[in-house]
């Protein structure tokens, strides 16, 4: 097992709590920020499901008000006119087959996938590769659509899909490091209240089991669920 290093272990002082609000929370995580990038503020919620009844699976789509810090290069798959639309709009790369063949043969330098319905036949083929990367074009997450520039528009904005994963967890990013507090702050308690609001009807007792923040190097501050249960 990997030894702690002394950077680490200065900064993990700093947490002198059992749980914090965000707004406590988002403060400590700047003083312990000692990487020499720009670190990404990440966070993790344990629900309270069953992810083996469909029921209960917990996924859905959010524009964060504040992004999160990465710039996102977007594939979009359509035929016809709609390709001219596509990189008008800016997406990164557009095509037809002709990606679809390039994805099968290894290629997936890109962050997120649209594609026109009529599309979605020969996408079908792609999803062994795109499912497990979460790139899979999907109606309910608005990527698969006709109107591209919405689609495009959204996911360099900072629309982000959150889904529970098979140990009941929910990971996303929320922001950078850099960010004011308040927009960490904001993005956490939109994205907080779209989970909540996503709660299926059929879950049974404590739906946010625990939740915690960190930066990408930093130590693990708890959020006190209530806090969040309560705006």
């Amino acid at each position: 097992m990997a030894k702690a290093g002394k950077k680490y272990l200065k900064a993990k002082q700093e947490v002198k709590k059992d749980s914090y609000t965000f707004e406590e929370a988002i403060p400590i995580l700047k003083k312990m920020h000692y990487a020499k990038f720009d670190e990404s503020v990440e966070i993790a919620f344990l629900l309270g499901v069953d992810v083996k009844h469909a029921d209960q699976m917990v996924r859905g789509t959010i524009l964060l008000p504040h992004g999160t810090g990465k710039t996102k290069k977007v594939l979009v798959l359509a035929s016809g006119e709609k390709l001219k639309e596509a990189e008008t709009a800016g997406a990164d790369y557009v095509g037809g087959n002709d990606i679809i063949e390039k994805i099968q043969g290894g290629w997936i330098d890109f962050d997120a996938v649209v594609a026109t319905p009529d599309m979605m036949k020969d996408v079908g083929k792609l999803g062994k590769i795109l499912g497990p990367r979460g790139l899979m074009p999907n109606p309910k997450s608005g990527t698969v659509t006709f109107d591209l520039a919405k689609a495009i528009s959204d996911i360099k904005g900072g629309k982000i899909e959150f889904k529970v994963d098979k140990t009941a967890i929910i990971h996303s990013i929320i922001g950078k490091i850099s960010f004011e507090d308040s927009k960490l702050i904001e993005n956490a308690r939109v994205l907080s209240a779209a989970i909540i609001k996503a709660k299926p009807a059929a879950a049974k007792g404590k739906y946010i089991k625990s939740v915690h923040i960190a930066s990408t190097m930093s130590p693990g501050l708890k959020i006190d669920p209530g806090s969040i249960e309560a705006t």
